[in-house]
């Protein structure tokens, strides 16, 4: 994480300060207890929740809010995004960097993107990093970044511009074919993997991410002609190269055969260049209609966009699924509940499943939803066994604040949350912190050393007269000042935990503070 050296140095010389106006050095707060390992019920459980956003910048929907804006404005955007993130007590940001072969970072492999600068291939001016700038940024406020990308897609219609001399069509023609309005690259060409693979190794061994994820782009979604006929995908050089060597196979079958073989891949990928980086997947939260039940109708995404993500689910070739819901609660043929229900069943390999919510409906489109609606999905994913979060498209409609959404999604939020653990990766535990609570200016403040390594995060507990309160803080905090009373009750006791970057807490240090000592 970069410059937590500078933010560690700040906050000490910040405590010095206070130190030095006391001229005194500060007197530590007696303890009816040595640290010692919390009891199980001295303490509540730290809440855990998903509690994610997208950040598209595919045809600039979020960020940036127009293409060639200047530095400073890009940057104070993004930066306001992370607050209100921050503020609804939201953890986690899906963050758009590759939107079809090209860059929101600074890449060698591909060109920057036109909806950052304004024109493909041009950095930004005066140059930085959007990325690391968004790496930096989350992590300054304890949240996780998931880099978002598309695999196949290589020109989006939206784009306007010329393409650069190193875009993908013009190094290497032979991956990418014309569809419809789109520039897309072949999925049955063999080196078409290895070179979004490679994007994906790029960005992991440079970039301090928390998190590859994929979305529900795999082979496009069909387009007509201008007749109004069905446009087929125009893969049949490299389709008549795999029967004359592999012998004949159905052509849907080839084609679903491709993405599986890529997503396995890509999920070996990330394991092996950084084991603790997470592999989440949002494919359209359809399947195969015929085959969920009686209830469910509509788009097949097997047979159509030959993505078998219940195949992927169920084989845990991923971290977390998080199937696009976008439809109302009570929808006839996309219900809701019926789909949580019917993805649980596929969840063989206990990973994580995070429904996603189209919370753009909120005053948006010709189709609009009450906030109600969101809140009753949200209130819907948490009464239910199969699932621990909810990821929200997108950040737009965050900043707008609609039908006063976010006034709502504060109330449901309004307690901070842990992102779930995500233990199958790591069999270590953190140790606990090392925690003193002394007093600066009859003030008491929480001094937090790890034990061994960098924690990510620390939970922070504090209890007045019965009453528990949790805060989460960033990792690079080493003092804290705490309140010494509230509600008419003192601070009478502190708990602490470390987290790692798989979200595994550690056991607790308990601080039990005389009453009257403060």
């Amino acid at each position: 994480m970069k410059n937590i050296g500078l933010l560690i140095h700040f906050a000490v010389g910040v405590l010095l300060l206070a130190m030095s106006v006391a001229s005194c050095s500060p007197e530590r707060i007696p303890l009816a207890d040595e640290a010692r390992t919390a009891d199980p019920e001295a303490a509540p459980e730290t809440p855990r929740e998903l509690r994610a956003v997208w950040i598209a910048t595919v045809s600039n929907i979020d960020w940036p809010s127009e293409r060639g804006i200047p530095v400073h404005e890009q940057k104070a955007e993004l930066r306001a995004m992370f607050d209100r993130i921050a503020m609804l007590n939201m953890n986690t940001v899906i963050f758009q960097v590759r939107t079809a072969t090209d860059a929101l970072y600074a890449s060698e492999h591909e060109p920057w993107s036109e909806y950052l600068t304004g024109e493909q291939g041009t950095p930004p001016e005066p140059f930085y990093d959007p990325l690391a700038f968004a790496i930096e940024e989350a992590h300054k406020r304890g949240l996780e970044l998931h880099a978002w990308i598309n695999p196949f897609r290589s020109r989006h219609p939206s784009a306007r511009g010329e393409l650069a001399d190193n875009h993908l069509s013009k190094l290497r023609p032979e991956l990418v074919v014309e569809y419809g309005r789109h520039l897309w690259m072949d999925p049955g060409h063999p080196d078409s993997h290895e070179w979004s693979l490679n994007v994906v190794r790029d960005i992991i061994r440079r970039y301090d991410v928390d998190a590859i994820h994929v979305d529900d782009y795999f082979y496009p979604y069909r387009e007509r002609d201008a007749d109004g006929n069905l446009i087929d995908f125009p893969d049949s050089a490299s389709y008549a190269a795999f029967v004359a060597e592999h012998g004949p196979i159905d052509r849907g079958d080839w084609r679903r055969r491709n993405v599986d073989t890529f997503m396995k891949r890509l999920h070996e990928v990330i394991r092996e260049e950084d084991p603790v980086v997470r592999f989440g997947v949002s494919p359209i939260g359809l399947w195969r209609p015929d085959h969920q039940g009686d209830e469910i109708q509509g788009f097949d995404a097997y047979e159509q966009i030959y993505a078998d993500a219940r195949k992927w689910f169920k084989n845990g070739w991923l971290d977390y699924f998080a199937p696009q819901l976008y439809w109302p609660m009570e929808q006839e043929g996309q219900k809701y509940q019926v789909l949580v229900d019917w993805w649980h069943e596929q969840n063989h390999e206990g990973r994580h499943f995070w429904p996603g919510n189209f919370t753009n409906r909120v005053g948006y489109g010709a189709e609009t939803w009450p906030v109600s609606e969101i809140t009753g999905q949200i209130g819907l994913t948490r009464a239910s066994e199969a699932t621990t979060g909810n990821i929200h498209f997108s950040m737009r409609v965050l900043m707008m604040n609609p039908e006063n959404l976010v006034d709502s999604l504060m109330h449901l939020y309004r307690e901070p949350a842990l992102v779930p653990a995500t233990e199958w990766l790591s069999e270590s535990r953190p140790q606990r912190p090392v925690v003193d609570v002394v007093s600066v200016l009859d003030k008491p403040y929480l001094i937090l050393t790890p034990a061994d390594e960098a924690a990510w995060l620390y939970v922070v507990k504090t209890r007045h007269g019965d009453r528990w309160q949790t805060e989460i803080l960033p990792g690079w905090s080493q003092q804290v000042k705490l309140d010494p009373g509230r509600d008419g009750a003192r601070l009478n006791a502190v708990a602490v935990t470390a987290v790692d970057r798989l979200g595994v807490e550690s056991e607790a240090t308990f601080r039990d503070v005389r009453s009257g000592d403060h």
